[in-house]
């Protein structure tokens, strides 16, 4: 396990301006729910929507604004995503970056986009049909849950083996499916940075200023680290590649 963790490393310390690209695209994707006055709170440098209030007082207006930021929201992860994989494809099979980036990357960033937008439909969804039950968050949660094997890996998948949606999501689920104890080791080294970060934050900001703090700092040394070691964990099961 300690190839996929150096090998991120690795790539993060070597693609320096490719890093701060996509550390900014997901700071404006983080920071567009924020600006757009959607019911959104900050935790553990995320944006998290309270979906209960957009219930209430909901008017045509007010569901344009929350439907156009979340699509430019999933755009500008997108590319973070698909850039960062980028980076672990050229690193791994030692292809140029500027090649690789300037030959597919709207096409990579579009399929990628799809992939998140289905997954937050289905949630959105979920969520909905459950709210006069009660039990709205747990069905969110159930949804979020029972998806994650579909598009865990589908980033890396059309990127690295360039499938496409459908066989990338396919290929998510058996790659997620055979080696679960990946994402449990990438879920535990998630909880350990951020809370660590988490703590830093707090330290330097104090409460008030701590969550905004988060989401900066998050954006720029985390969640492009985690991306890249969810890249390296999907291509090592090719075990010829350096």
């Amino acid at each position: 396990m300690a190839n996929p963790l150096s090998h991120a490393w690795r790539s993060y310390r070597s693609n320096m301006r490719l890093v701060l690209l996509s550390a900014l695209a997901l700071a404006i994707a983080f920071l567009i729910p924020v600006f757009a006055s959607l019911p959104t709170y900050n935790d553990l440098g995320g944006i998290f929507v309270r979906t209960a209030s957009l219930y209430l007082n909901l008017n045509l207006f007010n569901s344009a604004i929350i439907i156009v930021a979340l699509l430019f929201s999933l755009l500008f992860l997108s590319f973070a995503i698909v850039v960062m994989n980028v980076v672990v494809k050229s690193d791994r099979t030692h292809t140029r970056v500027k090649t690789e980036v300037l030959r597919a990357l709207e096409q990579y960033t579009g399929m990628v986009f799809v992939v998140l937008l289905l997954y937050t439909i289905v949630i959105l969804a979920a969520n909905a049909l459950a709210y006069r039950t009660g039990y709205s968050a747990i069905a969110t949660i159930i949804a979020a849950l029972l998806l994650a094997p579909l598009v865990f890996y589908a980033p890396s998948s059309i990127i690295i083996d360039e499938r496409g949606i459908s066989n990338a999501m396919r290929a998510s689920v058996g790659f997620f499916l055979k080696r679960f104890d990946y994402f449990v080791i990438w879920l535990a080294v998630s909880i350990l940075m951020l809370t660590i970060l988490d703590l830093v934050a707090v330290g330097v900001g104090g409460a008030l200023l701590s969550g905004y703090l988060m989401l900066v700092l998050s954006s720029v040394f985390v969640l492009p680290f985690l991306l890249l070691l969810q890249g390296q964990l999907y291509i090592s099961r090719f075990k010829l590649l350096g």
